[in-house]
């Protein structure tokens, strides 16, 4: 192990060490459940597990109220082709060929295809990965909007004072959000071996010994804030913190009581959680779930300038912010870029919330489109991510009939 991770993995481990009598005011899940935890994501099983969070994990929920806002429906046949590795794939064959466990398409507000596999249905929720990170950023900008928080451009220890010290005194919100805070952090995905993300996934997730974001108050800096692109959960994880920080209570509370409720959303949702409750924190760097027309429906609401259910949720002018394609491609899928916790098609106005093993909100201005994928690649798929993206841009040119 080089130095750099030697360090990482001594700041992670550092926050581990929990007192004996510490540990006895947690219940422990039973090793049975710890071994099925670790395997959340192995081929193998994913299909099931990544529908099946509240079965594995403590959750937090988060409930909707009142009728749930229409979603008309007019089917039509995916009729179309898309092209990948210079051949014309159809369009029909697409779920089958990428791991899919339901797939929504919407044009101007109307589902033009619906499909769910696997033993799914209508009422299962599924867990997003990495599209909590867009949610955040939402929730991020509706604290903004309630005056919650001053700016986005404010110091993250102005909401998190527990960060003095470490590599996040001197970040603003916005660092943190285009995910280039400085911060010493290796997001690395290659569970079964160690490095600090296989460490804090297995402490705070699997036997919740600790918080996710507890190694946050442990990182250095890497480099000046602002200028290196480097994708963390744990940065997403900050910003949670900032905005229970901000809006003095937990952010699935916050969440349903400011959107979830008022959004017209056909289901409750919930948070994976990384304790029992009173202790654990909501996962919000991945740990969100929901049926997939919910999932429809934020993207929607992204796509209708932030309106949903008749109420302005979000500004505009923080979508369109939020969402701003640059012309610079950063680290991760060929031809995207990144905004505010967004990723952003470079040379088009598209944009997704993209999540580990093949999840997507993708949104398209340009068409009025919006695409939900739920996935279950094998752990390192990159063949099905690219031919997922082909796909989506296809869809959003296609004309139903």
């Amino acid at each position: 192990m080089n130095p750099r991770m030697i360090r990482l993995a001594v700041a992670v481990l550092s926050v581990t060490a929990v007192p004996a009598f510490a540990a006895l005011a947690f219940a422990a899940p039973s090793p049975a459940m710890i071994e099925l935890r670790r395997h959340l994501t192995d081929a193998s099983i994913n299909t099931l597990t990544f529908h099946n969070i509240d079965e594995m994990f403590e959750t937090l929920p988060v409930p909707t109220a009142g009728k749930p806002t229409s979603l008309p429906k007019r089917l039509a046949p995916l009729d179309f082709t898309y092209t990948f590795e210079g051949q014309s794939v159809p369009a029909a064959q697409f779920a089958e060929r990428t791991f899919t466990n339901a797939l929504l398409i919407l044009k101007d507000g109307r589902i033009v295809h619906e499909q769910y596999y696997n033993n799914t249905h209508e009422r299962t929720r599924f867990l997003s990965m990495s599209m909590a990170k867009s949610i955040t950023s939402n929730l991020i900008g509706m604290a903004v909007a309630d005056g919650a928080i001053g700016s986005i451009d404010d110091p993250i220890v102005k909401y998190v004072p527990s960060l003095k010290g470490s590599g996040y005194e001197g970040v603003s919100i916005r660092n943190a959000l285009m995910m280039r805070s400085g911060v010493d952090w290796d997001e690395r995905y290659d569970f079964g071996k160690v490095s600090p993300m296989q460490q804090l996934h297995d402490n705070a997730i699997v036997q919740n010994r600790i918080r996710f974001t507890d190694p946050a108050a442990g990182l250095k800096r890497a480099h000046p804030p602002g200028e290196v692109f480097n994708y963390s959960t744990v940065e997403t994880g900050v910003l949670g913190l900032v905005i229970e920080g901000a809006v003095g209570k937990p952010l699935p509370q916050y969440m349903a009581e400011r959107w979830w409720k008022r959004a017209g959303m056909e289901s409750d949702g919930f948070w994976l959680a990384d304790g029992e409750p009173g202790v654990g924190r909501a996962v919000n760097g991945m740990g969100f779930n929901a049926v997939l027309r919910d999932y429809g429906r934020i993207g929607q609401m992204m796509l209708d300038g932030g309106k949903a259910n008749g109420r302005q949720l979000l500004p505009e002018a923080w979508v369109k912010e939020a969402t701003h394609v640059g012309t610079s491609t950063v680290p991760g899928p060929e031809g995207l870029g990144y905004q505010y916790q967004w990723w952003t098609f470079v040379g088009s106005s598209a944009y997704t919330a993209l999540g580990l093993q093949g999840q997507h909100i993708f949104v398209d201005p340009a068409t009025r489109t919006v695409v939900v994928k739920l996935s279950y690649f094998p752990p390192g798929e990159q063949r099905a991510e690219a031919e997922t993206l082909a796909f989506l841009r296809a869809a959003s040119a296609w004309t139903p009939r």
